[in-house]
């Protein structure tokens, strides 16, 4: 009687990406213009290249950071609600000093967030441009990912995964009064809540179980 091992291959993990070091994002050749300049002064960026269908924009020491497409093929979805597909791009800056002087500029250029949310790892504010993709500004409420990620598995984020919505101009008072940044990113415990606002063009149910 003969008697078989079995070996089990161990796969190696893949290699994980770097850094995520630019998008892309189609529009219509009447909103290509428009969707140049929102960009170029929502991220403070500069033109690297433009012509007649696309613009390459940087910020920073990246040779691009977004490229913006005119194509006369693409539509927009009658009902974003309903879209499948990416619905947000987050980018972080580093206090919330930075997050209120980005607020206060960007107001300045007409631009201003549909949503500010303390998620409870973050602070952020969500932003439409002109085509409706939606983009987010977020200083970490925690000093370590760790520590961010142990919020993240609790309790309090289970019950309220989406977070405790922000008067901006209070918020901004607290922050120029020189009020110890841990207390104001400190979220307010409000019970249970699992849907965005309803002025989100992405507003949805979001079925997670109660626990």
């Amino acid at each position: 009687m003969s008697s078989q091992t079995t070996t089990t291959a161990i796969k190696p993990k893949p290699i994980t990406p770097k850094a995520i070091v630019h998008f892309g994002l189609y529009t219509t050749p009447d909103k290509y213009e428009e969707m140049v300049q929102w960009h170029l002064s929502f991220f403070g960026g500069s033109l690297v290249l433009k012509n007649e269908f696309a613009a390459f924009i940087a910020y920073d020491d990246e040779h691009h950071r977004m490229v913006i497409v005119s194509d006369p093929n693409h539509v927009r979805p009658e009902d974003r609600k309903s879209a499948v597909g990416i619905f947000h791009i987050a980018f972080t800056l580093d206090t919330l000093a930075d997050l209120a002087t980005s607020y206060e500029q960007r107001k300045a250029l007409g631009i201003e967030p549909f949503w500010p949310v303390n998620h409870g790892m973050s602070t952020s504010m969500y932003y439409y441009d002109p085509d409706g993709n939606e983009f987010e500004l977020q200083v970490d409420n925690f000093d370590t990912t760790e520590a961010a990620r142990q919020f993240m598995a609790s309790e309090e984020y289970a019950e309220n995964p989406i977070g405790v919505d922000i008067d901006v101009e209070e918020w901004l008072r607290r922050v120029r009064s020189g009020e110890d940044e841990k207390s104001i990113k400190a979220r307010p415990v409000i019970g249970r809540r699992h849907t965005r606002p309803e002025n989100s063009i992405y507003f949805s149910p979001i079925a997670i179980a109660a626990k």
